[in-house]
């Protein structure tokens, strides 16, 4: 059935906003939003065609479908499996260590002063790349002072954008403003022609960024913490061998320096008891340290010197158990057998292993699992973890492969935890993670293979590498970017086929005072701000550097100001997840909803607003 080009703009426009409400407020799911809107745009494309001057249906499947093998969607994911190979690795354990601060001042300047790097350097290379470097580093900060991920996340890819206002190579959507001007017949941008403006916008930016936002973003750590165990206490005990670089260690003002973040409950030497304080004490060989630290403390220490917490026995037990228990499992299994995890299990009120000692339980002869720690509120537990006797509600910390886990999970003498479940580092891939890291990085970074190629190749060469198994690199593609960013495309398609955006931009010629050179810039920046988050950020700037260079000669203006106006405005992309690809990256780290971009950047946008049009008055002239 064949429509005018009027219903098919307001049907456009309809959407696009019932989308926007639905995603904002979450009744349903983001996920169930994204596909019932391609669902309608694909019924209504089949019912009402829309056909161009060939006869070809600008809304048929393959069309509005296009945006779910975007490159820069499949880039991201990419990026996202790479990410996940660098954490599983804990390649970046080196340079993390250089931000191992522990006083919060201290960490929150730390912060402040990464996003300004990142926005600095954004002018002049690629953000994605910046972003993708400086979130783990974040994640550790971050962790070390006890602060909320789920504040930093949205600045970070906040001063990344600021950043990509300040030169020309600062963004593609730059590049693309100066190839419209060109091919329009105009003097395109030069590489600083908008530096001055973009620096003051970057500035008055970065103050909201770092020192306002993060107050006003929501705080999704303690959940989180209470699911994984981040700050719960158990108890574990270190056996100290030959060769051990803890031997010859002293304690100084009541710390053993190599290990930080465990508290030294007691010393067994030789059948003797040695009880805090431990001043003038050096650790010998054969000492057993009864310990109380965090899982993730006790995390770093099996991946780092396993010999600490599992003896040369204890590895060959559990070694020969898995191998016996992977000759049994089926070729169809949905979980690698041989993944290393750690976990928590609880035991249950009518557990038969009330009364055993974690010895007698038999964790590893039976599931051929380690238990590493327990947890007991009730008291202080002083004794080998051995011959601890378990009670009921007792928490512990096991180790051992994903088949093991599987296998306890139809035990009835306790729980397995699933909040607590995490893959352990493997830590000798971490070099073959950092070189393709670097290389994927590199090879972007200096224009040798495209982005997505590039992240796509080294997301590949994760896997094969071994740096990460298939069904790690498959949890680490978040479904909810790839739906929201195909969903959003598709939206984008329509908007722009219809005429839609089009007649947006037409409010210009329509709005009260457009004759005035300064109102007729400050509406064209906000129209390109709001349509930025809509459409992609590429996108506008092809859709609205024609139609500024007409409202400059109209308007009798140097066409370069408006030309800086779409490019200001275009970098905007602040109050939605798919405004910019940084947001994407963050979205997953920083666990953060759609209503979240909107509450963080429609702020920073009207900020950006007022800016410019100050900008556009005094520096202008307009």
């Amino acid at each position: 059935m064949i429509m005018p080009i009027e219903f098919h703009m307001w049907f456009g426009i309809i959407v696009t906003l019932m989308a926007v409400y639905s995603f904002a407020k979450e009744k349903i799911s983001l996920e169930m939003t994204a596909l019932s809107i391609v669902a309608v745009l694909l019924i209504y494309g089949q019912i009402f065609p829309l056909n161009d001057v060939i006869g070809k249906n600008q809304l048929d499947p393959s069309s509005l479908l296009a945006g779910f093998a975007n490159p820069s969607l499949l880039a991201v994911l990419a990026l996202l499996i790479m990410g996940q190979g660098m954490l599983q690795t804990e390649a970046l354990r080196p340079i993390t260590r250089l931000f191992m601060v522990k006083n919060k001042a201290w960490g929150k300047i730390a912060v402040i002063l990464l996003i300004f790097f990142v926005m600095a350097a954004s002018a002049f290379m690629n953000n994605t790349p910046l972003v993708i470097l400086a979130i783990p580093l974040l994640q550790s900060l971050c962790a070390n002072v006890q602060f909320s991920q789920s504040r930093v996340m949205i600045p970070l890819s906040f001063g990344a954008i600021l950043g990509g206002m300040t030169t020309l190579i600062g963004s593609s959507t730059n590049l693309l403003v100066a190839s419209a001007m060109q091919d329009l017949g105009y003097e395109p941008l030069q590489f600083f022609d908008f530096t001055a403006p973009g620096m003051m916008m970057a500035g008055v930016g970065f103050i909201y960024v770092a020192f306002i936002l993060p107050r006003f973003l929501p705080d999704r750590s303690s959940f989180t913490s209470q699911l994984t165990g981040g700050d719960k206490q158990f108890i574990a005990e270190l056996d100290i061998e030959e060769g051990s670089k803890l031997i010859g260690m002293e304690c100084v003002q009541g710390q053993f320096s190599k290990l930080p973040d465990m508290n030294v409950r007691m010393i067994q030497r030789s059948g003797h008891v040695i009880l805090p304080p431990f001043e003038g004490y050096a650790i010998e060989k054969g000492d057993i340290i009864i310990v109380a630290a965090t899982r993730n403390a006790l995390m770093d220490v099996l991946s780092s010197n396993p010999g600490y917490l599992l003896s040369d026995q204890d590895i060959e037990e559990v070694i020969e158990k898995e191998n016996s228990d992977d000759e049994l499992e089926s070729t169809d299994s949905e979980y690698e057998p041989n993944t290393r995890v750690m976990a928590e299990v609880m035991i249950t009120p009518t557990s038969r292993m009330i009364d055993m000692s974690v010895d007698q339980a038999g964790f590893d002869k039976q599931f051929g699992a380690i238990v590493l720690g327990i947890q007991r509120r009730a008291r202080v537990v002083r004794r080998r973890l051995g011959r601890v006797r378990l009670e009921s509600g007792d928490v512990l910390l096991i180790a051992g492969s994903q088949g093991s886990l599987e296998s306890m999970r139809a035990n009835t003498d306790f729980i397995v935890m699933a909040g607590t479940i995490k893959d352990m580092p493997l830590t000798s891939k971490a070099p073959i993670a950092m070189a393709i890291f670097l290389a994927t990085i590199g090879s972007a970074a200096l224009g040798l293979l495209p982005i997505p190629v590039a992240s796509i190749a080294g997301a590949m060469a994760m896997v094969a590498s071994g740096c990460l198994n298939m069904r790690q690199a498959l949890r680490a593609v978040d479904r909810k970017i790839y739906l929201l960013v195909g969903a959003a495309l598709a939206l984008g398609t329509t908007l722009q086929v219809t005429k839609g955006a089009a007649a947006m931009a037409d409010v210009l010629t329509i709005m009260p005072y457009a004759n005035d050179p300064l109102v007729m810039a400050s509406i064209l920046f906000i129209l390109v701000a709001i349509t930025t988050n809509l459409l992609t950020n590429n996108a506008c700037a092809i859709l609205y550097t024609p139609i500024a260079m007409n409202l400059a000669v109209n308007a009798n203006i140097d066409p370069m100001i408006f030309a800086i106006v779409v490019v200001l405005g275009a970098n905007c992309s602040f109050a939605s997840p798919i405004g910019y690809q940084t947001n994407l990256m963050v979205m997953g780290p920083g666990r953060y909803k759609f209503k979240d971009f909107m509450n963080a950047g429609i702020p920073l946008m009207i900020i950006m607003w007022i800016t410019f049009t100050l900008i556009a008055k005094f520096y202008f002239k307009l």
